[in-house]
């Protein structure tokens, strides 16, 4: 164990659940799940739509500290309260080490997270928030570039960052310039952890990755993972693919 890991394991109070057949308790990840052993450096929450990867990941962010719907630990702004009560049924164990930097970046507020900056700007009070994100107006530039310049310039190092799905907005080029990010923020003493469907992204070799199911939560090697095979599959054979797809 790195001695800055900050996020050690994650586990579930299930003394305090009322019932198993309430949401989110009543997905099969968290029917059994018990606890989380979490990677030094990178951890990928993986799994189809539903599966609660992201509610997970959700819940453990703002156990850390962060705002449901993104930023840093210093944003407090809300549009829609749609988070669920996960959080409050977490036990997160923490590292002896405290992170200096902090980020929760989720594909689907990342537009309200650039609003915010904006209006706290426009306010004036202190520097401009702006110019820890590149400088740029984050509505002024591609949604894929803005999630891309947030991930380069404003995760200084000595930080934990949580990602939620970060491949919505990103090529295929960009995830494996990614790749070159994350080891670069693990290099300067950080740990990541990510809910991803991409093969590209959860290939970073140091890295622990949770596949959740509906037999519930798995820890698996990249190469045994749905994602994986599935890509695998289709490229390796893309005509009988296609034509199983469009006959069915």
């Amino acid at each position: 164990m790195l001695n800055w890991q900050y996020v050690r394991s994650v586990s579930l109070k299930r003394e305090d659940v009322l019932s198993f057949q309430e949401y989110p308790f009543n997905l099969p990840s968290f029917k059994g799940l018990d606890e989380l052993i979490l990677h030094p450096k990178v951890t990928f929450l993986i799994g189809e739509n539903g599966m609660g990867k992201s509610t997970l990941l959700e819940a453990i962010a703002v156990g850390l500290g962060f705002n449901p719907e993104g930023g840093s630990y210093n944003f407090n702004f809300s549009t829609y309260d749609s988070h669920s009560d996960l959080g409050d049924y977490l036990q997160i164990v923490k590292g002896v080490e405290r992170p200096r930097d902090g980020f929760f970046l989720r594909a689907e507020s990342f537009y309200n997270v650039a609003s915010n900056i904006e209006e706290l700007d426009r306010e004036g009070i202190g520097p401009k928030v702006i110019d820890s994100f590149g400088g740029e107006s984050l509505h002024e530039q591609s949604h894929g570039e803005a999630f891309f310049s947030t991930f380069l310039h404003r995760f200084r190092g000595n930080g934990i960052y949580i990602l939620d799905e970060p491949e919505a907005a990103l090529s295929p080029l960009r995830q494996m310039s990614m790749l070159t990010r994350i080891h670069d923020l693990i290099n300067e003493n950080s740990q990541l952890i990510i809910a991803t469907h991409s093969p590209i992204i959860m290939a970073y070799p140091d890295a622990a990755i949770y596949e959740f199911s509906d037999e519930g939560i798995f820890k698996r090697q990249l190469e045994e993972t749905n994602h994986y095979r599935i890509m695998k599959q289709f490229f390796e054979n893309t005509p009988r693919m296609i034509h199983h797809l469009l006959e069915e």
